[in-house]
């Protein structure tokens, strides 16, 4: 097992809202996935096909519900998570945490488009 983490699924209440939020913090082009029934509206961020590498979705779904409680999801800050940190308020979220040294790295936390509490992390 090489990652204990493969996929990750984001709630939204507005899903439009939540694809640019995300789209603009992130700099990364979205793509939405059909539903076969109609019930949800599914959002993919960038991925591998062949599942080397970590990523997820954006739901918008009868059940899924923005939280600030519970687990917490770490978000790839880049060199400097500085950068993609400075987007979070002109795409409609809030930070709630700045740049923060811990031993080896750095975080940061912030409260989508949606509600949900996430954080950055970088090594810079």
């Amino acid at each position: 097992m090489t990652n204990v983490i493969n996929w990750f699924e984001i709630p939204a209440v507005d899903f439009a809202r939540a694809m640019k939020f995300y789209s603009e913090v992130l700099q990364v082009e979205m793509s939405e996935m059909p539903s076969p029934d109609g019930k949800m509206r599914y959002g993919c961020f960038p991925y591998e096909e062949d599942g080397s590498a970590v990523s997820g979705g954006i739901v918008e779904m009868k059940g899924f519900t923005p939280t600030t409680e519970g687990p917490i999801l770490y978000l790839n800050g880049g060199d400097d998570l500085n950068i993609p940190l400075s987007r979070v308020e002109a795409a409609g979220g809030k930070v709630t945490m700045p740049k923060t040294p811990l031993e080896v790295m750095f975080i940061a936390e912030f409260i989508d488009s949606e509600g949900n509490r996430m954080r950055f992390h970088s090594m810079h």
